[in-house]
């Protein structure tokens, strides 16, 4: 049996920031509160978005997200939740802030602690339509988190790990290229080849879904089509709205499941030892997990060469790893500043990320501490 999903209420295009008045109100959320991250603050997205509803020129806003989100900070938010008597959320930003605002919708409806329910210990079926309705509007293009329903939190054991369920699906994602314009280059690039690779991977996962691979063979080829222009000239309002509906699109497909790559930028997201940027990560790791997957997916690369326009001798590792280096980003997990000796931690952990079940190929521990090597 295929089980397939879609999904949630998407408004997508310049301007539609300015109907979130009327969305709140649709959702009957009256008090709502935001959650944002500093960066967002700085650019002035929360006053943008805060001009457009009176009601949320008042409310609470949490601004506190790490780049990767973590339990103490889902409890933080939650206890200002609680302290304004919320009844809804609004993230604003990129995945980071999206994703935490899941984790407080989360325990704002269900009894503690979080790690109860995550999916690989057997949280799923424990997660209810009780969540917290959260509107998502994303200002960068690549997670996808606005229509995901996942939540990637990092627990206070270094776990980072997944909370998935359809009722973790924002009730909204407000989708306006506009906020992402002023987005700087490397940010550009690092959430594009996010969004890359949610296409990729999605496509490539052995789960059956027509639908969603043919939204992931379009966004990649939108993605791969505007990157280089968006991170060249970040007011390009084509490339900025083909890249928000490419990273709308890898959000989309996520239910196929993901694989080897975000199995280990998962746990690579989640190290104290230094803090990596998720996007750049799935970058530097995509082309030797190409490398292992290509013995089992001859057929998926003919396509994606044929979507892309490439040469059918197109080597994909290789073309992706010219593409990471076109757009300036680093190419090593060594120019990262990611230690050598948490290899093995790494690879271990990777085997027992959710994505890792979705890869086309099994891949054991040994298996993963290859890729990483081969990325450093």
């Amino acid at each position: 049996m295929a089980l397939i999903t879609y999904l949630t209420t998407i408004k997508f295009g310049f301007g539609e920031i300015a109907g979130i008045e009327a969305d709140l109100a649709g959702l009957g959320i009256r008090k709502p509160m935001i959650v944002a991250d500093r960066g967002v603050v700085a650019a002035g997205l929360v006053q943008a978005v805060q001009q457009h509803a009176a009601g949320l020129r008042g409310a609470p806003v949490f601004a506190d997200t790490p780049t990767n989100p973590t339990e103490d900070a889902v409890e933080a938010a939650l206890a200002l939740y609680r302290q304004h008597g919320c009844d809804g959320l609004v993230a604003i930003g990129g995945g980071s802030p999206i994703d935490l605002a899941k984790g407080v919708a989360l325990l704002a409806s269900h009894e503690g602690p979080l790690a109860t329910y995550a999916a690989i210990l057997g949280g799923i079926p424990k997660i209810t339509a009780a969540v917290a309705p959260v509107i998502a509007v994303p200002t960068t293009s690549g997670t996808g988190s606005e229509v995901g329903r996942a939540a990637l939190i990092t627990l206070r054991d270094g776990r980072k790990l997944g909370f998935i369920a359809p009722h973790l699906i924002p009730r909204l994602a407000i989708c306006d290229p506009e906020l992402t314009l002023g987005m700087p280059a490397w940010l550009t690039a690092a959430t594009g080849m996010d969004a890359v690779t949610h296409c990729i991977e999605t496509y490539l996962s052995p789960r059956e879904n027509p639908p969603a691979e043919a939204i992931a063979l379009d966004g990649l080829k939108r993605a791969v089509g505007h990157i280089e222009r968006a991170v060249r000239d970040g007011a390009d309002r084509e490339a900025r709205k083909e890249m928000m509906m490419a990273a709308l699109q890898g959000g989309m497909t996520f239910q196929k499941g993901l694989g080897a790559v975000h199995a280990l930028s998962h746990p690579l997201g989640g190290l104290k030892e230094v803090s990596l940027h998720h996007g750049t990560l799935n970058a530097v790791l995509l082309p030797a997990v190409l490398r292992f997957n290509a013995p089992v997916a001859a057929a998926k690369y003919a396509e994606i060469r044929r979507t892309l326009g490439l040469a059918p001798e197109t080597d994909l590792a290789e073309w992706i790893a010219a593409l990471v280096a076109r757009l300036g980003m680093p190419g090593r997990l060594s120019a990262m500043g990611l230690p050598r000796e948490v290899i093995p931690h790494v690879a271990e952990a990777a085997t027992l990320d959710h994505s890792s079940a979705t890869n086309p190929r099994p891949a054991t521990a040994a298996d993963y501490a290859a890729m990483l090597e081969a990325s450093f």
